[in-house]
């Protein structure tokens, strides 16, 4: 922290405007810690307080839309990407696609705070054609809401940081012992989890030519042909393939149920 704030102290809004798109775009850099100690350089009178904000707010705005223009042209390929670094993909998508579909438009406003969605949340609302104007006025909100939070907490609790950092200067070795043990089983822990999940990385598929053969011979009642496009892609006058059902993606553990067990199915999507 006592780093980070020299650094703020010394470069500015140019530091915090940096690190905040960074992560913004999805970049793992710690844009909270950034926040927090431009809030304190503010309470030590090293930078102002309003337009530490507004940087803030401003280099959010910036990378969100960033990303949002991506998804709205690459789709759900953007996701895929950001998705990659995630022990399973396909779980990370459908985790983002299914806050959306509870909690609808709102949450761009609390994306900032639920890690993992803050990422996906701009691209998956381009990719589902919300329109820019819309979007960059819940952005705005949710971006001001996030900044405010962590930029005031680092105004108001500047003494107490500094008590912080100097109480780790203090046990400085054992501090780094600590966090060095602590990344160390981290990524033990990630390694687990990514041969956990491995066999879920490879999602079985056919080709349609394959599909269309079995139809044509005359063996549509041993299949069933699912639709599972995400509700972003889908409303009430959309067309689907002859004799297909639909079900939706991110209410699987009832719409499941209702599938036969003595056919095979066929999903397709976007």
């Amino acid at each position: 922290m006592k780093d980070l704030l020299a650094m703020i102290a010394h470069h500015g809004y140019l530091v915090i405007f940096a690190v905040v798109f960074a992560e913004a775009v999805g970049l793992p850099v710690p844009a909270a810690v950034a926040l927090v100690a431009g809030g304190a350089a503010a309470a030590a009178h090293f930078l102002h307080l309003p337009t530490v904000l507004g940087v803030a707010i401003l280099s959010m705005l910036l990378g969100d839309s960033l990303l949002y223009i991506l998804g709205r042209h690459m789709g759900w390929s953007l996701l895929g990407f950001l998705c990659r670094v995630s022990t399973n993909p396909e779980s990370c998508i459908l985790r983002s696609a299914e806050s959306f579909y509870k909690r609808g438009k709102i949450t761009l406003v609390i994306a900032k705070f639920i890690p993992g969605i803050n990422t996906m949340a701009p691209p998956l609302a381009g990719s589902m054609r919300m329109g820019f104007r819309q979007f960059l006025r819940l952005d705005f909100l949710g971006a001001a809401l996030y900044a405010s939070a962590y930029v005031l907490g680092g105004f108001v609790f500047r003494d107490f940081l500094v008590s912080i950092t100097h109480g780790f200067q203090l046990v400085g070795h054992a501090v780094e012992e600590v966090v060095v043990l602590a990344m160390i089983g981290y990524v033990g822990y990630r390694l687990v989890l990514y041969r956990k999940h491995r066999v879920y990385r490879i999602v079985p598929r056919v080709q349609v030519e394959e599909l269309a053969q079995r139809l044509a011979a005359g063996e549509g009642e041993q299949l069933m042909i699912v639709d599972v496009r995400s509700h972003g892609y889908y409303d009430a006058g959309t067309e689907r393939i002859k004799g297909s059902i639909r079900i939706e993606p991110n209410n699987l553990n009832e719409e499941v149920q209702h599938l036969p067990k003595d056919k095979d199915i066929y999903l397709y999507c976007t």
